[in-house]
């Protein structure tokens, strides 16, 4: 017999690459999304696709009462700092009161979640570095503070049900699929711009650090976290600055563009960088691909994706 999954965000970055590996393990997949950021496009065959938001409660109740999954995975997410800045009412509502529907569903059916969180939004500019989940978070931006609130909710939830779910606090995440056509995507965003000959903004004057973790090891952390209740680190434990990235992916390119040096914005951090032996002592996982690696393997898929849309 099947085995069922929601994939909340399913059609987005991060949530088709979590549909692929569970079709690949022979599960049943329903996906929900309402497209605002993702793309029908990226919705694997096999997987079935539900339109709809997830602050919509009676809609979402009706998929779970029909699905009746075993495993939920919820990366629906408002996931702008600035947008969360200039509309912290609509962050809040995807963020919050969305994911209290997804994880009050969830729980009412015994289903554990997998939610995804943010790592380095969270914790704020005076952390200590790497910084562990035990540090009390300090956003710097409303979505920082509606990642934590609904944290708040999905542990209540379990402690009160005991159903067990997984908070996984992510670092930066980059890999195939990521839309250059935003501010959290700095590896697709440079990549298009190295592709087409651009001049990408650098912010910060290319100091900022994060730690940059690859889509599919997040991905198998994501799996490895179902069913196990706790707050787990998501990262490489490794701070790499913009300038850094820029040359990675400048080489990758064989380019000599030079960016434009720009200002820091608004709610955006100047180092992050997370520990992540929690997550390897608790899950058996750690991250297993390499910065360069990753980089050099991203940008050749990307530019196979802008060439096919460009067809």
């Amino acid at each position: 017999m099947s085995e069922y999954a929601i994939v909340t965000g399913g059609a987005g970055f991060i949530g088709s690459h979590v549909v692929d590996a569970l079709l690949a393990d022979g599960r049943e997949v329903t996906v929900i999304d309402d497209l605002s950021s993702g793309s029908a496009a990226k919705v694997p065959s096999g997987a079935r696709l539900c339109e709809l938001d997830i602050v919509d409660r009676a809609a979402l109740d009706r998929v779970f009462e029909e699905v009746r999954p075993s495993a939920v995975f919820h990366l629906a997410a408002q996931a702008s700092v600035t947008a969360s800045v200039a509309d912290p009412g609509r962050d809040c509502a995807v963020n919050v009161l969305g994911t209290l529907n997804v994880v009050d569903a969830a729980t009412k059916l015994g289903v554990p979640v997998s939610f995804t969180s943010t790592g380095g939004a969270l914790y704020g500019d005076e952390a200590p570095l790497p910084t562990d989940e035990q540090r009390i978070p300090a956003p710097l931006a409303p979505y920082g503070a509606s990642k934590w609130a609904a944290e708040a909710y999905l542990n209540t939830w379990s402690l009160s049900s005991g159903v067990p779910h997984a908070v996984c606090r992510l670092g930066n995440v980059y890999g195939p699929r990521q839309s250059p056509h935003g501010e959290a995507g700095v590896v697709a965003i440079f990549s298009e711009h190295l592709h087409t000959g651009k001049t990408p903004k650098m912010f910060g004057h290319g100091k900022p650090t994060r730690d940059y973790v690859y889509v599919g090891d997040v991905v198998s952390a994501l799996i490895a976290a179902n069913g196990t209740r706790g707050t787990f680190n998501i990262a490489t434990g490794v701070e790499t600055d913009v300038s850094t990235l820029w040359s990675v992916l400048k080489e990758a390119a064989g380019s000599d563009i030079e960016p434009e040096l720009a200002e820091l914005r608004p709610g955006e951090l100047q180092r992050s960088c997370l520990d992540t032996s929690l997550a390897e002592r608790e899950l058996g996982w750690r991250a297993t691909v390499e910065i360069g690696d990753g980089l050099r393997r991203t940008y050749a898929a990307l530019v196979e994706e802008f060439e096919g849309a460009a067809r």
